[in-house]
C-alpha cells in the first residue's frame, strides 16, 4: 500500500502575523511547527502501513525551513520526503496550493491513499485535502475518524457528522481528511531521528511539476485577502469602590437598577 500524506509547517499559533498590506501571512522570524492535526494523518497512515504494509511518503508545501517538518515527520516512521519549495508558489491561497500538492502526487506515481490532517492551524479552511482530490479527480472523504479497513479497492471509514457517523466504503484511490479521534500521534525515536537526519530530500518546484508560473503562488490564486484590520474593543463602565459596607451596598444598587433598565429583572 502506498500512502501520501501532505503536510503543513505553519507559526506557533501565538505568533501568527499578517502583511497589512499584501493580506499573506509573515513567515520571516516566527518559530514554526508541523501544523498539529498533520500529526494525526501521519499517524494514521503508519498504522496502516504496519498493518498491511506499503510505504508513506511525506510531502510539503513550503520555504526551504519547511524541510525540518519533512524531517519529523521522517523521524515519526515515514519513509521518504519530497519538499515544494518555489519562489513562485508564495502568497498561494488554497487553490494554488491543492493545485502544487496534487502535480506532486501525481508525479510520484501510483498510490493507494491520500492522507490529510482535517485543516491547518495558520488558514482554518479544510479546503485543501478536497482540492487535491478534485484535481485528482478523486473519491475524498472527510472528517474521518476512523480507517476500518483498505483491501480490494475500497476503504470503509467512519466519519464524524452531527449526530454521530457515517459508514462509508469509498472506492480508492482516494483521498481522506482525518480528525483527532483517528489516532494519537507517536513521538519519534532516537533511531527515527538520526534516519530522518541523513534523509535525502528532493525539493521539487513549479518547473518540476511543469506548473506555468501564472497558476502557482500569488498569480494563480482566485481569492485575495482585500482588507485586514484589528477591530477596536470600546467598553463603557462604570466603577463603584466596594471597600466597605456602604460601597456594597451602591454598587448592588446599581447593578439591580442597570438590570431593571434592560428589562432583565
Amino acid at each position: 500500500m502506498r500512502i501520501v500524506v501532505p503536510i503543513k509547517q505553519v507559526p506557533e499559533t501565538s505568533a501568527v502575523r499578517m502583511d497589512e498590506a499584501t493580506g499573506t501571512m509573515i513567515r520571516e522570524g516566527v518559530e514554526a511547527i508541523v501544523n498539529p492535526l498533520d500529526l494525526f494523518a501521519i499517524e494514521a497512515a503508519l498504522r496502516l502501513r504496519e498493518s498491511g504494509g506499503g510505504q508513506v511518503t511525506v510531502i510539503s508545501m513550503g520555504p526551504p525551513k519547511a524541510a525540518k517538518a519533512l524531517r519529523e515527520a521522517i523521524a515519526m516512521g515515514a519513509d521518504s520526503g519530497v519538499l515544494l519549495s518555489d519562489k513562485a508558489f508564495a502568497g498561494a491561497d488554497t487553490w494554488a496550493t491543492g493545485l502544487v500538492l496534487a502535480e506532486a502526487i501525481r508525479q510520484l506515481g501510483p498510490f493507494d491513499l491520500v492522507i490529510c490532517g482535517e485543516r491547518a492551524t495558520d488558514g482554518d479552511t479544510g479546503q485543501v485535502g478536497p482540492g487535491i482530490a478534485s484535481f485528482l479527480d478523486l473519491p475524498v472523504a472527510t472528517y474521518v475518524s476512523r480507517i476500518v479497513s483498505v483491501a480490494d479497492g475500497v476503504a470503509r471509514v467512519h466519519r464524524l457528522v452531527e449526530d454521530g457517523y457515517e459508514v462509508l466504503d469509498v472506492d480508492t484511490p482516494a483521498v481522506l481528511t482525518v480528525v483527532k479521534e483517528v489516532a494519537d500521534p507517536r513521538l519519534p525515536t532516537l533511531r527515527g531521528k538520526q534516519r530522518a537526519k541523513a534523509a535525502d530530500l528532493p525539493v521539487w518546484g513549479a518547473a518540476q511539476l511543469n506548473l506555468p508560473a501564472d497558476a502557482v503562488g500569488l498569480a494563480g490564486s482566485p481569492t485575495r485577502v482585500v482588507n485586514i484590520f484589528l477591530p477596536k474593543v470600546a467598553r463603557q463602565c462604570e466603577k463603584f469602590p466596594a471597600a466597605d459596607e456602604a460601597g456594597i451596598a451602591q454598587a448592588a444598587d446599581r447593578v439591580v437598577a442597570l438590570l431593571k433598565e434592560r428589562a432583565l429583572l
